[in-house]
């Protein structure tokens, strides 16, 4: 309705300028919000007042002129100037009760539009280094950027999403050799694990069948393994000892047997992380390897590009991208002197593949602590010649996991920490993946676990989730009273009391601000109207009832009812939340 409104309002403002009583450059934003006070209309307008300066005209004037050109609506009673120059809409009597049967009509399409139709975009989220379990950190990541992705499929959008799997670097290297120090504490040698290591069970897991399978054939003696390697932190350095330790994993296994080392690492924690994705509900349409980049000459190819179009210079053997040209707080390694490209050599060729495979619009859904690389890929993109305008980069703030009112301790790399899976299986996938996106991404989260375990009006999932249940229990006893539902015979104009007028209003703007959700990036706009419409559906059946003598009535309520549950339904499935019958 909203946009209806707007629509008229545009046409109004085409015909004055037509009429030439408004400039032909007038063209400002036209806003319509919902009225909170009914005696005010259903909906208003601010556009004179926002119009009245550019229009050279007191704003009252020109709300007169704009209410004059307004075509004519058969679902508007009246229009209303009102104050210093709002401009009140008041619909027709019976046209909120009509929103019962377009729901009802439309069912799981009612709220989706056309909106993104012909737009092809990318969805980039999580994309965790395959270097432990997904944590829950990671969850609200994964949340988000899943229910975005469906929340634009919802606005018409053709998605794919895609996780980046870093499957190259220094880290993976610390993890293969973090599972090889493990595999030769098993095969007997005396080992001092390092400081930085991953130090989580899983190590020891992945270890484990790497002995069960091959016995001793990549064993080491301990002396070999530590020969001429830096000391470890706190007396040394523990960079530079785990460094030494890769090359002499590298060295004392033959590049095969370290690459098998290496392989059986990623591929059993990327497997353990496509299944803890798809089981919080979570599919991808593409796992991108980082490898293949290098593989395929992409990276060599993105800094050969970068100095043919002379923004790379070289200083003390590195060679660096002039970023700073291009608004970076400061120019970037690409080539270190070593010869080896950098994670950021590995990113511009990343980004500049999202782009050849044709995207219209690429979102990358990043961990907050990345907020700098931000400035330096679209740096990368603009210098060449990307459209760094059409990449869109969300950050997630991470979830704090609060028990007993006491923050849950976590640290990746030390292996303490709650994953995801320990999530789901404690609170269960639906309050996880709704409490996750309750908030704004960009907002810190405090996951209070005894709140989403309970079963009761203080969960707000649950909340949500009863309200649809109620409804199928109303179903259920008009099929144990033998009572026929009819809802062609619903009278709906029969719906006029103020708990009914507020969930007809709410249905009604479901469409509006399930558009919002997705063209903000704002999931949590949906769980609101969610809750309120579940809040406002509890009222009413606790102050009405629904099984009543006059049919007319009866199945004017069912029919209100069958629409809430049909608008809770749609809302919980693009949140990646079931729909319980039974609660």
């Amino acid at each position: 309705m909203k946009e209806q409104i707007q629509s008229l309002i545009g046409e109004a403002l085409s015909r004055l300028k037509a009429q030439q009583q408004l400039p032909a450059e007038f063209d400002p934003k036209i806003l319509v919000t919902p009225s909170k006070d009914k005696s005010q209309g259903d909906f208003a307008s601010n556009i004179a007042l926002m119009g009245a300066k550019p229009a050279g005209k007191p704003p009252r004037e020109l709300a007169g002129q704009i209410l004059d050109a307004l075509p004519e609506a058969e679902w508007l009673e009246r229009v209303e100037i009102a104050g210093p120059g709002f401009i009140n809409f008041f619909l027709r009597s019976g046209y909120n009760q009509s929103v019962v049967s377009r729901v009802l009509e439309q069912g799981e399409t009612y709220g989706r539009s056309n909106a993104g139709a012909g737009h092809w975009v990318q969805v980039e989220f999580v994309s965790a280094n395959p270097t432990g379990p997904l944590h829950v950190g990671h969850g609200r990541g994964a949340a988000y950027g899943a229910t975005l992705a469906n929340l634009l499929e919802a606005a018409g959008y053709e998605v794919q999403r895609e996780y980046y799997v870093n499957d190259a670097g220094r880290q993976m290297d610390i993890l293969a050799t973090s599972v090889w120090l493990r595999y030769l504490d098993l095969a007997g040698e005396t080992i001092e694990f390092p400081s930085n290591g991953y130090q989580g069970d899983y190590v020891w897991d992945i270890a484990a069948t790497l002995h069960r399978e091959h016995g001793d054939d990549y064993r080491a003696a301990a002396k070999d393994v530590f020969s001429g390697v830096h000391a470890d932190a706190p007396e040394g350095d523990k960079e530079k000892h785990i460094d030494d330790l890769i090359a002499n994993a590298r060295r004392l296994l033959g590049e095969e047997k370290y690459r098998f080392v290496f392989d059986l690492a990623l591929n059993t924690l990327v497997e353990v992380i496509r299944k803890d994705l798809e089981q919080f509900g979570v599919t991808y349409d593409e796992w991108f390897s980082e490898r293949r980049l290098t593989e395929q000459g992409l990276v060599d190819r993105a800094i050969e590009t970068l100095q043919e179009k002379g923004h790379v210079y070289e200083r003390e053997g590195a060679l660096w991208f002039r970023s700073t040209a291009f608004g970076d707080e400061k120019d970037r390694v690409v080539r270190r002197d070593n010869g080896q490209t950098t994670y950021f050599a590995s990113d511009i060729a990343y980004h500049m593949n999202k782009f050849d495979r044709g995207f219209d619009e690429v979102i990358n859904v990043w961990g907050a602590d990345h907020h700098g690389y931000i400035a330096r890929v679209k740096a990368a993109l603009q210098a060449l010649d990307y459209p760094a305008d059409k990449l869109e980069i969300l950050l997630v703030q991470f979830a704090n996991l609060y028990e007993n009112g006491e923050m849950v301790p976590m640290s990746t790399r030390s292996g303490e920490f709650v994953t995801l899976r320990e999530l789901r299986e404690d609170v269960g996938k639906d309050a996880a993946r709704f409490f996750y996106v309750m908030r704004k991404a960009e907002q810190h989260m405090d996951f209070d676990l005894d709140l989403a375990r309970q079963e009761s009006s203080d969960n707000p999932v649950y909340y949500v989730q009863y309200a649809h249940a109620r409804v199928c229990s109303v179903e259920r006893q008009c099929a144990e009273q033998d009572i026929a539902i009819e809802l062609g015979r619903a009278e709906l104009e029969k719906l006029d009391n103020t708990h009914e007028q507020a969930l007809l209003k709410l249905l009604a703007l479901y469409p509006e601000r399930l558009q919002a959700a997705a063209q903000r990036r704002e999931p949590h706009l949906l769980v609101n109207v969610l809750r309120e419409l579940a809040h406002a559906f509890h009222s009413w059946y606790n102050a009405h009832k629904f099984i009543v003598e006059d049919e007319g009535l009866r199945n004017a309520r069912l029919a209100l009812a069958f629409a809430t549950r049909q608008v809770i339904r749609n809302g919980l499935e693009l949140l990646g939340v079931n729909a319980p019958e039974r609660m």
